[in-house]
Formats: C-alpha cells, structure tokens, sequence
C-alpha cells in the first residue's frame, strides 16, 4: 500500500515536472504592459469623441444609452454634451444610432484615474481630446 502511494507521487511529481519543461519552450502570452503596448482590435470601443459642429440635438444617444451616461442639451444655439465615464459601459449605442455620427468610439483605453471628477467629460475636453483611431 506505501510503495503504491509512494510511486503514484513519483509519477505525478514527474508529470508536473515534464509541463513545466514543455511549456517552458512555448511563446510568451503576457506583454510588459507599461513598456509594450497591447495591439488594439480596429473593432476595439474606447474613449467617446463628440464632433459638435455634425451635432443637430437630437438626443438619440441619450435615449437608447443603458447607462444613462450622455447628456445633451441646446441653449440657444448652444449645443453641449457631458458624457459620464464613470457610467458608460462602451456598448456603442449612442455611435450606432447617432444619424449624423456626431459621437464615435476611439482606440484610446487608457482611462484610470483615482479623481472621479475627471471621468465626466463635457465639451471643451471633448474637442479637444486626441482622437487616436476613429471607429465608424
């Protein structure tokens, strides 16, 4: 009975040993992420760019948003856009109902911060903002 526990200990120290040794030959998955940047599908939805000049305030992204995070209002002739990081879920509704495509989806993923006031973002930031790769 001990020497049977004692070889099937054996086997599977050996077993564990033998996929180290198989793995340890094989492509790295992992990135040094500060240092190498990830490569970003063209598909990838990122950070919300609004264009206010295509905006005609028509309020569809606000409408079929599930998170409620776009806010659009017109005083005037005064279109304005706040849209909430802190909300948004990147679903891409308020991109793919927009008629004018006036708010599109960037490449830009990097949006960490430990400041939640700086994850709503209005007009002015938005105009701004280095738009990266456009997602249509």
């Amino acid at each position: 009975m001990i020497l049977r526990v004692l070889l099937i200990n054996i086997w599977n120290l050996l077993l564990g040993h033998f996929t180290v040794f198989k793995h340890s030959f094989k492509k790295r998955v992992t990135l040094e992420y500060p240092e190498k940047k990830p490569v970003i599908s063209e598909r990838f939805r990122g950070m919300p760019v609004w264009f206010s000049q295509k905006c005609i305030a028509c309020k569809i992204c606000e409408k079929v948003c599930p998170a409620n995070a776009v806010k659009i209002d017109k005083v005037d002739d005064k279109t304005s856009c706040k849209i909430d990081l802190n909300r948004c879920i990147f679903c891409g509704n308020c991109m793919y109902h927009c008629p004018k495509n006036a708010i599109c989806l960037t490449d830009k993923y990097e949006l960490a911060t430990d400041d939640k006031s700086t994850l709503n973002i209005e007009i002015n930031s938005l105009n701004s903002v280095d738009e990266g790769n456009i997602i249509n």
